[in-house]
């Protein structure tokens, strides 16, 4: 083999390798969100037993899962700046320590404030998350291939969702809730050592950050980031169109299944995880059309008026099938996807230094919806409850679910409005004068 050969083979390998690298360390980032997904989907199958082991209502159960969400409203705008100014990867090891101790404190618990803190450091996490992986993405990517490389994000993160609807549910039920949450702290353990080894800042932005002296100005960053109507309109529709993953997939769907449809906690788990299933192929596909005709606001409002009449299929349906209620589910989940094009409509509405800051304002949006509404879903059914106890377990009738699901179909027409709302950027990055 000639000199020249050799050299020309060693060129393809590097350039196949720098091909391939920015996949590799988005979606082995992307692994922090699956495993993210899992702490904040684990009240759904473990809802029964901490019921009936901390002796709470929905009410109670409600608020104590939102603690996740407060933590992310606090500190996402926090996490966003910090994303503008130091490295991301440095941030999301430190933020996945964070969640894995906060995991191992929660299996722990000895009583429900202790439970409430280790949830709320999960948030914190979280909060670091996705921003990370957005920025990371933004930084290895072009502006054409965000929507798809989003959506596969996502899929790993609903794939997180479905860890924690049936294996989750076997888990607990095998080794006890307490036992099976370690184990899960053991998985986040696998998962910082994936990206201790794949993980890496792309040279050129880390650079450019240390020089650009508009990084630094945090008042201007913020005023920009607060002043763009797209920042605030994107955030409002995904968190109002991500409310089914937040409300069903994350804590009630189980129980109002159970307790409604009369299925077993293993069946409705298979029905709760349709949402994720159906989210994880929806993503990468809404992401993949949106890249193709250029357009993000088109899916937006297909996917809020399909996933509205979806909704109300399954409010009001009377007598639906375990089968129906697969495909519904799995429909919710898959119409409800549409979310993806928001965020880099949201990163192609803002100069990319400041990506972070404004993703980080609209994600204030997203997870406040799972703040607000899942304390609002557990007091809406608690309105008219009729004091049911069974083994622990508070009893609902059809009519305080219904109270409580009521959320989701005027969530998805405001969310609607909203789409019809936001410019179109036409996947074409940031325009304006930085």
């Amino acid at each position: 083999m000639s000199v020249s050969s050799v050299t020309l083979s060693i060129e393809n390998t590097a350039v196949k390798n720098k091909a391939l690298q920015p996949w590799l360390v988005c979606l082995s980032a992307a692994m922090f969100f699956f495993y993210e997904f899992i702490q904040m989907g684990m009240f759904n199958s473990l809802s029964p037993e901490l019921m009936r082991d901390f002796k709470v209502s929905a009410t109670q159960l409600g608020n104590l899962s939102a603690t996740y969400f407060y933590a992310d409203v606090v500190f996402l705008f926090f996490a966003g700046m910090l994303l503008d100014r130091f490295s991301p990867r440095k941030i999301i090891l430190s933020a996945l320590l964070l969640c894995i101790g906060s995991t191992i404190m929660f299996g722990l618990s000895p009583n429900i404030t202790v439970l409430g803190i280790s949830h709320f450091l999960a948030g914190i996490g979280n909060a670091f998350c996705f921003l990370s992986c957005i920025k990371l993405a933004s930084n290895w990517f072009p502006p054409r291939r965000m929507a798809l490389v989003i959506g596969l994000t996502v899929t790993m993160a609903m794939a997180g969702g479905v860890v924690a609807q049936t294996p989750l549910t076997y888990l607990a039920q095998a080794l006890g809730w307490r036992h099976a949450v370690l184990v899960d702290a053991t998985l986040g353990m696998a998962i910082f050592v994936l990206i201790w080894f794949f993980v890496h800042d792309k040279a050129e932005d880390a650079a450019a950050v240390k020089s650009n002296p508009k990084t630094g100005n945090v008042m201007q960053t913020v005023r920009f980031a607060v002043s763009n109507p797209q920042n605030w309109l994107g955030g409002l529709y995904t968190s109002l169109v991500n409310l089914p993953i937040f409300l069903l997939g994350d804590l009630w769907g189980i129980m109002y299944l159970t307790q409604v449809h009369h299925l077993s906690r293993t069946s409705a788990s298979y029905i709760t995880s349709m949402v994720f299933i159906g989210t994880i192929i929806g993503s990468p596909l809404v992401g993949w059309i949106s890249d193709t005709i250029g357009r993000r606001r088109a899916p937006m409002i297909v996917g809020a008026l399909i996933s509205l009449v979806v909704m109300l299929m399954i409010i009001y349906l009377p007598n639906l099938s375990f089968n129906t209620l697969l495909v519904l589910f799995f429909a919710l989940g898959f119409f409800t996807s549409s979310q993806i094009a928001s965020y880099p409509l949201i990163a192609e509405s803002n100069p990319k230094n400041i990506t972070g800051t404004a993703t980080g304002l609209a994600s204030i949006l997203i997870m406040g919806g799972g703040a607000v509404f899942q304390p609002l879903f557990g007091w809406l059914m608690d309105l008219h409850w009729n004091g049911t106890v069974v083994n622990g377990v508070h009893m609902y009738s059809t009519a305080d679910y219904l109270s409580g699901m009521s959320i989701m179909p005027i969530a998805f027409v405001i969310g609607l409005i909203a789409s019809l709302l936001i410019k179109e950027t036409h996947c074409l990055p940031y325009q304006g004068k930085e």
